[in-house]
């Protein structure tokens, strides 16, 4: 536990620090965010606040898992770093399109199809390497089978659907917290949960891995690398913990596309390689439903040529214009998140517990 320990501390300190630092630097620079006219009006306050923080996230995981296995002497798993790389590249993506806002002072970056083939370049690159790269036991860090608890062999599928699966997973996710990515403190917060979810899915794993099982016939897991991907997604999840004290209303800082398309993205990337893809439905369902406002909102208003069915979306850009103030958005959204990832990961045990 003191790698998962270590990596959970730096990656808090270096956030916590290197956050204050970030704000002071942007606002020198009036690199600010834009909003969207079209937006609740209080939200033209928030005009010119610092972005790009995803900046920090990515720093400080990368320092922290670095530094977690330096102290410890340990090598890095190729697990872990697929997640990481899964994790900065989208990074990069997103800063490109937070770079394109400031520089042309627009709340429009790249163009919805630049962004969405940068996105499936990283999917597909992620992808292939996870179904690769096998280890010692010949156990890859992906699996061509679509999973739930663990991997479902009903639903295996062909290599070429497998990497057509995980990279809709990955995008698909990458965007998700985008859009829930509009309040202060909305998506970091729900982020900081979904992590901490991923680093007690893994450690479990950890402790009834199959490479480490005693018993002949247990029910263990398959997952490579379980306990280096709890380094991993501790890190994610104190990054994001310490964001929040700079993101929390009124923000000083936001995520930028930097962050969010970033944030998503591991998640995806830790549902792939510790086999609970679908799964991450229920983890990560405030995210679901947010991007499924959006789809519902898109499709009535052209069917229905100008109707609407919510106010606005994403959905919590409704509840506010019905009159809920922001935090209290945050808050019972936050509220939603934990009781759905509560009700994932009671099924991710009931299941072990079950097949015993």
């Amino acid at each position: 536990m003191k790698m998962v320990l270590g990596a959970g501390l730096i990656a808090l300190v270096v956030t916590l620090v290197g956050t204050r630092w970030l704000i002071g630097a942007l606002a020198r620079r009036h690199y600010g965010q834009f909003v969207r006219d079209d937006g609740p009006s209080t939200h033209s306050i928030k005009r010119g606040t610092p972005t790009m923080g995803g900046l920090v996230l990515i720093i400080a995981c990368v320092v922290a898992y670095a530094g977690a296995h330096l102290v410890m002497w340990q090598r890095p798993s190729a697990s872990a770093l697929l997640v990481l790389g899964l994790f900065v590249a989208t990074g990069l993506l997103g800063l490109a399109d937070d770079w394109s806002k400031i520089s042309h002072k627009r709340s429009l970056g790249l163009s919805a199809r630049t962004k969405l083939a940068g996105q499936l370049l990283i999917g597909v690159t992620f992808s292939v390497l996870a179904l690769r790269l096998p280890d010692g036991y010949h156990t890859t860090p992906a699996s061509t089978a679509i999973s739930f608890t663990r991997d479902i062999e009903a639903l295996r599928l062909p290599v070429v659907l497998a990497v057509v699966w995980m990279t809709v997973l990955i995008t698909g996710f990458s965007n998700a917290v985008n859009l829930t990515d509009g309040l202060d403190g909305l998506a970091t917060g729900a982020s900081t949960m979904v992590f901490a979810a991923f680093v007690l899915i893994n450690i479990w794993q950890y402790g009834q891995w199959c490479e480490r099982a005693t018993t002949a016939g247990a029910r263990c897991y398959v997952a490579r690398n379980p306990y280096d991907l709890a380094v991993v997604a501790v890190a994610l999840a104190a990054a994001c913990f310490g964001f929040l004290w700079w993101n929390a209303r009124p923000a000083g800082i936001f995520l930028g596309d930097t962050g969010s398309l970033a944030l998503g993205a591991a998640m995806a990337g830790l549902a792939v390689v510790t086999r609970t893809e679908l799964l991450l439905f229920l983890l990560g369902a405030l995210f679901v439903v947010e991007t499924a406002s959006v789809i519902i909102q898109v499709g009535w208003f052209k069917a229905s040529h100008g109707k609407r069915v919510f106010k606005m979306a994403p959905l919590h850009h409704h509840f506010e214009l019905l009159g809920w103030a922001e935090e209290t958005v945050v808050v019972r959204f936050w509220i939603i998140c934990g009781l759905t990832i509560v009700v994932g990961f009671g099924i991710f045990y009931g299941e072990w517990v079950l097949g015993q």
